[in-house]
């Protein structure tokens, strides 16, 4: 009897017909950039937009309610010398200074207490948070009263040990001292917080292998804490620049009236307040929008100045 036979099955070689693999490669190349496309969209509307507009706007004589004629580099030329606005700069200057070192210093001593074993450790953490979700508006209440010169509680603290009051307001250095403590109090716990998210991220076993070669606490501290937190503290202190030389709400709040002028001779006025004076209550948006444009370049050479300076911690080069 004959054995019938099935016919040999074809085999297929997988290969995708040329449609799908167009459609596969436009997948894989196109779908990422139109996943992130939204982001780019936006800031160069809400980013890169105002950023050409402002330059434009500062290269000519532009008041809010009457003319705009071209004035070329003219605005520029005034504010250089303009004694108001180097005034304003070194106020944002010295507030930045007073503020963020001693800023990152308490930071760092409570991002190193907070990582240690303590009871309770959670209430802890989120109780230096408690101060960054504080209306500002508030915040600036608080202080205004604890630094005011009849009744204040600070100048009451100084006459228990035998000081003079100070009258914060009126002095430029005691200006500084008061908004920077505020600043201080406010912002102190959210870097304490970044620094000890990067501090959990450490491995144990370098503390435990330094511990077995007889290194202290401080020696673990400053020889291997500090130098993997180098690209943290990088961010850390970006972040403070930028919000310490675009400082606006705290003076603002400080002084108790929308006049920006930062007290009565100009002594703790920043460099955004000068631009918000200049341009509506002086009406002249040119001249703002150059002066916003300089303040812009001070903080890539304060960034600049803060990177080199930062990325050498730890034995960086």
């Amino acid at each position: 009897m004959a054995v019938q036979l099935a016919p040999p099955r074809r085999r297929t070689t997988g290969r995708p017909s040329p449609r799908g693999g167009r459609l596969a490669r436009f997948d894989l190349r196109a779908t990422p950039y139109l996943l992130v496309s939204p982001y780019y969209l936006l800031f160069a509307v809400f980013g890169i937009f105002p950023l050409g507009y402002t330059l434009w706007v500062s290269l000519h004589d532009w008041e809010l309610a009457g003319d705009k004629t071209w004035h070329g580099l003219g605005n520029y030329a005034e504010l250089i010398t303009d004694e108001a606005f180097w005034n304003a700069v070194g106020n944002t200057l010295g507030m930045f200074v007073v503020a963020t070192l001693p800023q990152l210093v308490l930071a760092l001593m409570l991002a190193n207490a907070l990582n240690k074993r303590l009871r309770g450790r959670l209430v802890l953490r989120l109780g230096i948070l408690l101060p960054l979700v504080t209306s500002v508006v508030a915040v600036a209440v608080i202080f205004s009263q604890l630094f005011a010169r009849d009744y204040g509680l600070v100048n009451w603290a100084l006459g228990l040990a035998g000081a003079d009051s100070v009258t914060w307001q009126n002095e430029k250095w005691s200006s500084w001292i008061a908004i920077a403590t505020m600043i201080d109090w406010r912002w102190t716990g959210y870097n304490a917080i970044i620094l000890l998210a990067a501090m959990q991220t450490i491995p144990r076993d370098l503390y435990e292998a330094a511990a077995i070669d007889g290194a202290s606490s401080r020696r673990q501290f400053w020889q291997i804490t500090v130098p993997m937190l180098r690209p943290t503290m990088i961010f850390v202190v970006f972040v403070s620049t930028i919000g310490g030389l675009t400082l606006f709400a705290e003076p603002v709040m400080f002084e108790g009236n929308p006049m920006m002028t930062g007290g009565t001779t100009g002594q703790y006025q920043t460099v955004a307040m000068f631009v918000v004076k200049v341009a509506f209550r002086d009406f002249d948006l040119g001249y703002a929008a150059a002066a916003a444009w300089l303040l812009f370049a001070l903080i890539l050479i304060g960034t600049l100045l803060n990177y080199l300076w930062t990325r050498r911690i730890g034995g960086g080069k």
